[in-house]
């Protein structure tokens, strides 16, 4: 089975685990990637991290940091030459990339597929309406990244069939818990990573960690155009001293960040053109044994789990209050974080590790193949 995948999140370095996970399953895969990748967070350059058993190429990209205009000009030429048997578009049916791919991937005798993460039921205006009804037309097979995403898709026509995978697993033994466990000395260490955007929230936990009762110190990771914003809250809340704004840190650098927590936050926000469609940082620090807080957006409540199996705990998105309020239950309570986080490892060892993803994706893949045969 020969597979072309074209994924621009690819160009992070441990998303790559995926790619090898994939080859390993027999698969004779090549995988396509534009140099760097820029959005609202910043620019990502490609990190060749993990490339044994396929072929990892790199693209010149067009319309770079635009999710609904950007395409790979030699991609035709590309998958001309190499005649793949099927094609995996890791991008959102109603982009160019994806309508410029399939057709490019049809021509070239591949059978096409795509992934979707979007979770709100939106009308797009042409031509990405357009777009969006052909490659639904063309494509037998879709990946959705939740199961609001596959009623989505249900809701807006799609006949094919659907297949609920998150894009990425995380790999358990590169994010593993600290092998002498987390320390209970010292200030409650709380900590961040994503987008420092509107929808994530940022500035909740900013007002709830300035309600907190206890010794804390809270850790930011990541970029984006609300840091100045959110330092100016900081230094209004009189918190600054111990708030620490950490900038985006290279992928290989994540788990050791994890690592020193005692609890991270994902407090996204629903707006009206986006609500949380997985929160992968909740998996990376569950793997690390870490427990998480998240708010109810989106899909965070299903990531994190109910009951004994649950790796942390959930709040109503936009209130600060009940954010602090669990902050402070798990700031006295090592023994309720530990507790928490090895059930969060459980969870993720069990639903969402890279392994488990490549299986379902090379399932689905064989299931298509086999489909086309007889067709």
């Amino acid at each position: 089975m020969r597979v072309a995948l074209v994924s621009k999140a690819m160009v992070v370095g441990a998303y790559q685990r995926k790619a090898e996970e994939i080859a390993r399953l027999g698969v004779d895969l090549t995988v396509f990637v534009p140099a760097r990748w820029r959005d609202r967070r910043g620019q990502l350059a490609v990190e060749p991290r993990h490339t044994d058993g396929y072929q990892l190429r790199v693209l010149p990209i067009r319309w770079n940091g635009s999710y609904h205009l950007h395409h790979y000009p030699t991609l035709p030429q590309e998958l001309q030459a190499l005649e793949p048997d099927l094609l995996h578009m890791d991008e959102e049916p109603y982009n160019v990339a994806t309508w410029l791919g399939i057709r490019a991937g049809l021509k070239a005798g591949a059978l096409p597929l795509f992934f979707t993460w979007q979770n709100l039921h939106r009308r797009y205006p042409p031509p990405f309406r357009w777009m969006e009804r052909a490659n639904y037309r063309r494509c037998p097979v879709a990946l959705a990244g939740n199961q609001e995403a596959a009623q989505v898709l249900r809701r807006k026509g799609y006949q094919g069939q659907v297949a609920v995978i998150p894009q990425f697993g995380v790999d358990p033994d590169i994010f593993a818990p600290a092998p002498d466990g987390q320390p209970t000395t010292g200030p409650f260490r709380i900590g961040y990573a994503g987008g420092l955007i509107r929808e994530k929230g940022v500035d909740l936990l900013l007002r709830a960690c300035a309600g907190l009762g206890t010794a804390w110190q809270l850790s930011l990771v990541g970029s984006g155009p609300e840091e100045a914003r959110l330092a100016r809250l900081a230094r209004k809340l009189g918190i600054q001293e111990r708030v620490r704004f950490l900038g985006r840190l290279p992928s290989h650098a994540m788990p050791d960040f994890y690592r020193a927590l005692d609890v991270l936050v994902l407090p996204s926000r629903t707006r009206p053109n986006w609500k949380e469609q997985f929160g992968r940082v909740l998996v990376e620090a569950m793997a690390c044994g870490v427990p998480v807080i998240g708010s109810d957006s989106g899909e965070i409540p299903h990531v994190i789990g109910q009951g004994a199996e649950a790796g942390g705990l959930i709040f109503p998105e936009e209130d600060a209050r009940a954010l602090a309020c669990r902050l402070q239950e798990l700031a006295g309570a090592p023994e309720r974080r530990r507790q928490l986080g090895q059930a969060g490892r459980a969870r993720v060892l069990e639903r969402f590790t890279m392994a488990r993803i490549a299986q379902e994706t090379v399932a689905v893949y064989r299931q298509l193949l086999c489909a086309g045969a007889e067709g």
